[in-house]
Parts: C-alpha cells; sequence; structure tokens
C-alpha cells in the first residue's frame, strides 16, 4: 500500500515543532508514512530543527512567505512526485499533537463518499473538545451570529454556522466544512478538487476546499475517536489576522452567490463586527473599518 503524507506547512515554528514532531510516531501508529514540510520562508531556526529532529523528511522551501495554500500545494506536489504516490495526506498545522492512533483512525474514515475526515480536537487545557464543525456561511446565519452571539445561534442551524450540539461531536458527523488544523484527504477527493486555492493567503483556504469537495461528491466528516490536541485552540487573534478573517470570509462568499445576496452577507457581518467593536473588542473595530473599504475584498497580499 502507498504511504500516507503528512504535510505540514511552517512558517516561524521553531518552537512548536519539536512536539509536533514527537508526537507523530504514535498519532501515526499502524500507517506508512512519510513527512513533507512546506517552509514560507521562516526567519527563525524552523528549517535546522526540522533537518535536526526530522532527518528523514522532505523540506521544501518556497523562497516566500507564501501563504498556508501555496505551502499546503508546495508540499502535495513533492508527494505526488514520489515513486509509490500516497494513499491519503494528512494536512496539519505544526502546533497540533495527534493522540494515539488518530491518523489511522481518520485514514480507515474516508471512502467512496468520504473524502476528507477531521478528528475531534482539543485545547491544550481543556476537557472539552473544540466546536470545530461548521455550516456554510448565509446570510440568515451571518444574522443570527450578529443579534444573538454564535454559540448561542449554533444550538439552531439556521442562525449560526458554528455547530455546537454535544450530539454532533459524540459520534461520527458529516458537516459543510470544519477548521482546518488538522485534516485527512483521500487521494480520490485530491484528484477530484486539485490545488488549494491560494488567492487566499490565510484563513477561508480550508472552507473552500471542503465546499469545493462537497460540490464534487465528497462529504467532511468528523471522526470522534480520532483526537489531536490544537495549541492555538480558539485563541482570539490579532486585530490584523482578524481583519483578513473577515474580509477573507465575505470574499467566499461573494464567489459562491451572486452580488445581491453578497452586498446583504457582507451588511450582517458588518453588524456582527461593529457591535462587538462597540463593546470595545479591537479586533473588531479593525474588521468593521475594513468592511467598510471600497475595494477591502479584492485579493491581498496576507501579513
Amino acid at each position: 500500500m502507498s504511504p500516507v503524507a503528512v504535510i505540514a506547512v511552517t512558517w516561524n515554528s521553531a518552537s512548536v515543532l519539536p512536539g509536533f514532531l514527537a508526537a507523530l510516531p504514535e498519532g501515526m501508529a499502524g500507517l506508512d508514512w512519510r513527512l513533507v514540510v512546506a517552509d514560507n520562508d521562516s526567519a527563525d531556526d524552523t528549517v535546522e530543527v526540522l533537518r535536526s529532529l526530522a532527518p528523514d523528511a522532505t523540506v521544501v522551501q518556497t523562497g516566500r512567505n507564501a501563504g498556508y495554500a501555496a505551502g499546503v500545494n508546495a508540499a502535495l506536489k513533492a508527494a505526488g512526485e514520489w515513486e509509490d504516490g500516497y494513499a491519503a495526506v494528512l494536512v496539519c498545522n505544526p502546533d497540533i499533537r495527534m493522540r494515539q492512533g488518530c491518523a489511522k483512525r481518520l485514514v480507515d474514515t474516508l471512502g467512496a463518499h468520504v473524502g476528507i475526515a477531521v478528528p475531534l480536537l482539543y485545547e491544550e487545557g481543556r476537557a472539552a473538545p473544540l466546536h470545530s464543525l461548521r455550516r456554510e456561511s448565509s446570510v440568515p446565519r451571518a444574522l443570527g451570529e450578529a443579534l444573538i452571539g454564535n454559540r448561542r445561534a449554533g444550538r439552531f442551524p439556521g442562525l449560526s454556522e458554528l455547530v455546537t450540539d454535544p450530539a454532533a461531536y459524540a459520534r461520527p458527523t458529516r458537516a459543510d466544512w470544519a477548521t482546518g488544523a488538522l485534516m485527512a484527504l483521500s487521494a480520490d477527493c485530491l484528484a477530484a478538487c486539485g490545488p488549494w486555492d491560494e488567492s487566499f493567503f490565510l484563513y477561508s483556504e480550508e472552507t473552500e476546499y471542503c465546499l469545493r469537495a462537497r460540490d464534487r461528491g465528497y462529504a467532511t466528516q468528523l471522526e470522534p475517536t480520532a483526537e489531536a490536541v490544537h495549541l492555538g485552540g480558539e485563541s482570539r487573534v490579532s486585530p490584523r489576522l482578524w481583519t483578513l478573517l473577515t474580509l477573507n470570509r465575505v470574499r467566499l462568499y461573494g464567489r459562491r452567490h451572486g452580488p445581491g445576496a453578497t452586498v446583504c452577507f457582507r451588511a450582517a457581518v458588518f453588524l456582527r463586527e461593529a457591535s462587538r467593536a462597540a463593546l470595545g473588542r479591537r479586533a473588531s473595530r479593525a474588521a468593521a473599518a475594513a468592511l467598510l473599504r471600497p475595494g477591502a475584498l479584492r485579493v491581498t497580499p496576507g501579513p
């Protein structure tokens, strides 16, 4: 059987790589696997750490801060050159720590109709799993999140993207998309969907890929027996990154819907960010201001 390609994209990741690499043998137990890392021109010791702790890994240096999707594509290209190909691909953040047997459970979940499998994610130091499953964006869902908050609205499928029902995380559950800290993708799904969309420098690239896979008949499914810890978890990001996340969310919606619906969606997202800005959240203040700028949704380079 062909090996599983473990793909990670790094950028100044020297501090989190040792833990990621140390957890790989247990996380990948039961599989033949190879590691491919695409480094986006790190300014720290990321590449040196890789060569020291994972000398058998394939390291692809992109030569620039190319973005997450571009890093995934560079690593996929390198894995595609293996003589025996690959059976499946695991796309990982370097701040993921897989628990025993996580990868095999994910790979075993893949099949004719499941093209993407995701684990139960935990944030370091917390007992409850993260709400990692999502519904596709819609105007009513954006309004629900703006008016009553995404966690309360998450109880109602029509009012939030966030899936908060505990039962959804206790059984294999299909979703429109899932957070992309750790994803297993079947070779068939990758062949059908092609490269990741590099116009999303950071954020929404996994959303776009899951929705594209769904459009081609490949579902995204949670496998709750596969577990991993995400060091980043749900920590709040900087105003600059939150702005990028918010704009990319609206940009992706605009690609899949008409101009009128996109105007309504953008207004609903602005309402959410403006209401939180009024409560003193700096990141939301920056995002709300960006949503009002002409040309804000054009493709721009990342931070």
